[in-house]
């Protein structure tokens, strides 16, 4: 996917940033589910290159970084 067309669908996307991003700005990702994947990209560079993973990928890490918190 070239930079052009990765705007292109990021345009017609719903995103939405990480609860621990915090209000300052700073180091934010902001995640988009679609259909069948998942887009995962810089808040600060929305026009950038984006993530791409399954929706399978995406719940495992999820659930790795979740468990990882609570130890």
């Amino acid at each position: 996917m070239t930079n052009a067309e990765s705007s292109t669908v990021a345009s017609g996307l719903a995103w939405f940033k990480s609860s621990y991003s915090g209000t300052e700005g700073g180091e934010c990702v902001e995640v988009a589910a679609a259909t069948a994947v998942v887009h995962v990209r810089d808040s600060k560079a929305g026009a950038g290159l984006m993530l791409t993973v399954s929706r399978d990928a995406w719940a495992g890490f999820i659930g790795l970084a979740s468990s990882e918190q609570r130890v």
